[in-house]
């Protein structure tokens, strides 16, 4: 499924299957969650600078489950047939003093899944082998997917928001600072926001925080994924063919989706669909 032009809705083509180069996973794809952040791709939202188109034509999609069917020339960290994950961050420079600090998450030079990278809305996918993750058994691919961006952002978030003895999610407004305990802190976690109004300097007096996640790290993932089942984390989907990717993004811009729309490819749908 492919976005040539921001606001026309995806098309469904047929393309000759990608093959890996050299440090590359190609991935058949079972399943791919659909994200708020793939309407700022696909959406007007791109044209009036929410995300600047990059490419002519991209395949959307940021959270991808499948399997490793074949395996390009160096990589050694997965075998094929393996299960596996493919997130937002695609690629870092690895060279810049961010890389170089852990911070790969702040890298100028990012390339991001489904918007710089082709991504999951299709059957096939390449990524780069160091920014795919193994998936615990505990999920299947449908209740993995939502993991693999809301999970390990929110993940960051709360690892953000310190040693708090408290804590409140909020979806939308600005309560959220007035809310907050002296020496607390609000952690934004979206991709894109709206602007921060204007408020009186008197609800941030008190050391109280105002700070942004910026997409995640490798290390977040490997450490988010490992804790999830232990924690008991559950997801809560919608399944949908890969065909209805237009019908699922319509949804999700309007508010009809309870828990996570995943679209669902090939020979896995009729498998997958009745498990949520």
């Amino acid at each position: 499924m492919v976005l040539h032009r921001p606001g026309e809705g995806l098309v469904c083509e047929e393309r000759p299957r990608p093959e890996p180069g050299p440090g590359q996973v190609l991935i058949r794809v079972h399943a791919c969650e659909v994200c708020r952040t793939d309407l700022h791709v696909t959406d007007l939202h791109v044209v009036d600078g929410d995300l600047p188109p990059v490419r002519d034509s991209i395949v959307p999609g940021h959270e991808t489950v499948g399997v490793v069917a074949a395996l390009g020339e160096g990589v050694e960290r997965f075998a094929e047939g393996e299960r596996v994950g493919v997130p937002w961050l695609g690629w870092t420079c690895r060279e810049c003093d961010y890389c170089r600090s852990g911070r790969e998450n702040l890298c100028g030079a990012a390339r991001f899944t489904g918007y710089h990278i082709d991504g999951g809305y299709a059957e096939y996918a390449l990524a780069d082998q160091r920014y795919v993750f193994h998936l615990p058994d505990e999920y299947s691919d449908v209740e993995a997917a939502p993991l693999l961006c809301a999970g390990l952002i929110g993940h960051r978030s709360l690892r953000m928001a310190g040693d708090a003895r408290r804590l409140g999610i909020y979806g939308f407004g600005t309560a959220a600072l007035r809310a907050t305990a002296r020496g607390g802190k609000v952690v934004c976690a979206g991709i894109h926001m709206s602007d921060i109004p204007s408020f009186p300097y008197e609800i941030l007096w008190g050391e109280r925080t105002v700070c942004s996640v910026a997409n995640l790290t490798r290390r977040d993932g490997e450490e988010f994924l490992a804790l999830a089942p232990k924690a008991g984390i559950r997801t809560h989907t919608q399944a949908r063919p890969l065909a209805q990717a237009n019908e699922a993004l319509a949804d999700l811009r309007e508010g009809r989706v309870e828990g996570a729309a995943v679209l669902v490819t090939g020979d896995c749908l009729s498998s997958r669909i009745h498990q949520t």
